[in-house]
């Protein structure tokens, strides 16, 4: 059994926003490509492909995989399931991807040739979702996100709403069937309940789910094993750069320099978390080694704070005032009173304002706000510079929160979506890290540690940088 910290709200795969139906669709599903580990496109239905232009991509269906009704997946199954994105009565959320792609044709029923209006290279990362079967997505409707069919190891037996999702060894499935003959998600929001359900045996895993302060006593329970590595889960400090003390650089750079971010990773994390550099991690293909960094240096900080024009008028005294917005997450809030504990150090006085998470969001999509924190979650293509820092995707175009404007940003994001090549990529990508971790429209603080807690006979679980639970189609349970 599988705790889960809230409810899924659909199985279908060219709907799903929420992390919790995210993580178990890898299950249900297959996708024509995957991403691995290191977050370089896999095959996956599709055995091969090929670009002969920029605005033309044919893949090659392997033989062999089924739904979970029996049917062959062909291609017309692929060809429905990204046609359907752009009906606006399935409100996909990716509607975005079906826009780009000008036709998709089935050539034969193991050939599929996708023709986009410009060249995208991010297309291939947003290809990794499942693939529906057209007569039964179409006999179903809307009710197909409560009764899955798909060709992934498992397909769905029951859902409970708000209580258990059982699945089952897919009978049709290509390759080796799953060891583990039933696999239970049952929905624990509570992190009380949650732990101790684990303890005491009747959860058998749990996944980014446990708070770091359980880990210690966690560690001495002989049934469980924990095993962590690091995620690609993105926290940082958001800064609104149309405020016309944030707009500064000086300021921006001597708020970097006053965050003690060791002491809060050591404090809050429990070593559950790693220093961040920039939205890409270290383990990304396109991270960029060489770019800035900040330590904690307080009296740089308040250096820079005297050149940028805002002197303590008083031993004691602040030199501003700002507003940090942060969620009413226990955790989240307790670290942002830290931030504003270190700045006021250096002079800046914070006050922090926690708030229910859409008037959280609102605010921040609005403008309304100062400083703020948030997770970019599961970074896997580095397309991410565009969305978040190019000058039209201030919202609600885009996730420019703190309405960064920068003319060579925007080039080179532009470039990098035009450019297939993954050495050019790269060469892009890397240009733009440095300049933004000079620009400093965020202070990156930590990537997350993906920790799974499980009992000992669960073996082969692998962790996976999106955090699903794909790896338990290869799992097994042992019988010590």
């Amino acid at each position: 059994m599988i705790g889960l910290e809230g409810n899924p709200t659909t199985l279908d795969p060219r709907v799903a926003r929420d992390a919790y139906s995210t993580r178990i669709l890898p299950l249900l599903f297959h996708s024509l490509v995957q991403v691995d580990a290191n977050a370089e496109v896999i095959p996956d239905l599709a055995q091969s492909w090929e670009q002969p232009e920029p605005l033309t991509v044919i893949f090659h269906l392997r033989a062999g995989p089924r739904f979970s009704d029996g049917r062959e997946v062909r291609a017309r199954d692929v060809v429905y399931t990204l046609q359907s994105l752009a009906d606006p009565e399935l409100r996909s959320a990716r509607q975005a991807l079906a826009q780009r792609l000008q036709e998709v044709t089935a050539l034969d029923p193991r050939t599929v040739r996708l023709q986009l209006r410009e060249p995208y290279a991010p297309l291939f990362t947003e290809l990794v979702f499942g693939i529906v079967p057209e007569a039964d997505a179409r006999r179903l409707g809307k009710e197909f996100g409560r009764r899955p069919i798909g060709s992934g190891p498992y397909r769905l037996r029951s859902w409970e709403q708000g209580g258990e999702i059982v699945l089952e060894p897919n009978p049709f499935c290509a390759g080796p069937a799953p060891k583990i003959s039933r696999l239970v998600f049952r929905v624990l929001p509570d992190d009380v309940t949650r732990v101790m359900a684990l303890e005491r045996g009747e959860v058998q895993l749990l996944l980014n789910s446990v708070p770091p302060d359980d880990l210690p006593v966690l560690e001495q329970n002989p049934r469980l094993q924990i095993r962590s590595q690091p995620g690609t889960n993105y926290t940082y400090l958001g800064f609104n750069l149309e405020d016309p003390i944030l707009k500064r650089r000086e300021v921006r750079e001597a708020i970097a320099h006053a965050i003690p971010r060791q002491e809060l990773a050591d404090c809050f994390f429990r070593g559950q978390a790693q220093l961040a550099t920039g939205l890409l991690a270290p383990g990304h293909w396109a991270y960029e080694r060489e770019a800035e960094t900040y330590d904690y240096n307080p009296a740089r900080a308040q250096e820079l704070l005297d050149r940028a024009g805002f002197p303590r008028p008083a031993e004691g005294a602040p030199r501003f005032h700002l507003l940090y917005k942060t969620s009413q997450n226990k955790l989240r809030r307790r670290m942002v009173e830290a931030i504003a504990y270190a700045l006021g150090e250096v002079g800046i006085e914070v006050a922090v304002r926690s708030l229910e998470w859409g008037t959280l969001f609102a605010d921040i999509q609005a403008g309304n706000f100062q400083l703020y924190s948030l997770d970019w979650v599961g970074v896997t293509e580095p397309d991410i510079y565009y969305t978040a820092f190019h000058s039209k995707s201030i919202p609600p175009a885009g996730a420019n929160r703190g309405r960064y404007r920068n003319p060579e940003v925007d080039r080179l994001t532009e470039a990098g979506r035009k450019t297939f090549d993954p050495a050019e990529r790269r060469a892009i990508y890397g240009r733009v890290q440095k300049i933004l971790a000079l620009d400093l429209p965020y202070v990156s603080l930590f990537y997350s540690t993906d920790t799974v807690v499980s009992d000992r006979r669960l073996q082969g679980f692998q962790l996976f940088p999106e955090g699903d639970y794909r790896s338990l189609a290869q799992a097994d349970w042992s019988s010590e």
